[in-house]
């Protein structure tokens, strides 16, 4: 990486203090993938940095520095969205941590970065029935990006081709398998999962997968959810059980 970085799309994924007057950062970039900055001086009242590093707000970001945290020297908001409230705020910080817990620093993924951008669009958009699709869209894309994700127009332990009436549940040690009534597991029809895995192959996969998504969101959630879980070592994930939590108050 070159040791000055300019005018680089960006997201703020996590900030945490490291002095009295400066924060460090997990930032999510369009070319370079999470990096770690430190943004000096930012919790200053005087600061620039102050009212804009902010989560889920697209920034264009100047970056220096060959260490494993690199130094923030430039950051714009870009504008055009309006920060989420209620429960697509909370579905904004989900996101952020399925990027921080799966992404690893310095690993470039464009395409993932472009999906994450149109997600948190929907999540400031008043449609308030695309919130469920446009998360299940994304943790299909992010998981595709990361090589998690199996072929899901075959059987993955077989590979044999998925029969359009049949029912299939995806699992995280065996991928597509075949489900039966008394499993009691989450499914969906062979040509809804064709329908997916053409929508994850299309240019624009997460618009594509978005649509896909709308008409097999109650079936889809348990299967990610299990799936996400597995590959980031929780039974659940942090703002998942934050969730939770509220709905209880």
């Amino acid at each position: 990486m070159a040791n000055r970085i300019s005018d680089e799309p960006a997201f703020v994924l996590h900030r945490y203090d490291w002095s009295e007057s400066s924060l460090i950062l997990e930032v999510f970039t369009h070319e370079y993938g999470r990096v770690a900055l430190v943004a000096k001086g930012a919790k200053k009242p005087s600061s620039s940095f102050r009212p804009i590093l902010l989560p889920l707000q697209p920034l264009r970001i100047a970056f220096g520095g060959d260490g494993e945290i690199r130094t923030l020297k430039a950051a714009e908001w870009t504008g055009g969205q309006v920060m989420p409230t209620g429960d697509a705020l909370l579905s904004g910080y989900y996101l952020n941590e399925l990027v921080l817990r799966l992404l690893a620093r310095d690993d470039p993924h464009p395409g993932l970065f472009d999906a994450y951008a149109a997600a948190v669009h929907v999540l400031g958009s008043e449609h308030g029935e695309a919130l469920q699709p446009a998360l299940r869209a994304f943790e299909l894309v992010l998981l595709r990006e990361i090589g998690l994700l199996p072929v899901l127009d075959l059987q993955t332990l077989t590979l044999a081709p998925l029969a359009a009436g049949e029912r299939y549940s995806l699992v995280p040690e065996g991928g597509v398998v075949q489900a039966s009534e008394r499993d009691g597991r989450a499914s969906l029809s062979g040509s809804q999962w064709q329908a997916l895995q053409r929508a994850l192959d299309d240019s624009a996969p997460f618009s594509a997968t978005l649509r896909e998504c709308a008409g097999a969101v109650a079936e889809l959630r348990p299967q990610l959810r299990t799936l996400l879980n597995y590959h980031c070592g929780v039974s659940t994930l942090r703002t998942r059980q934050l969730m939770i939590d509220l709905q209880a108050l």
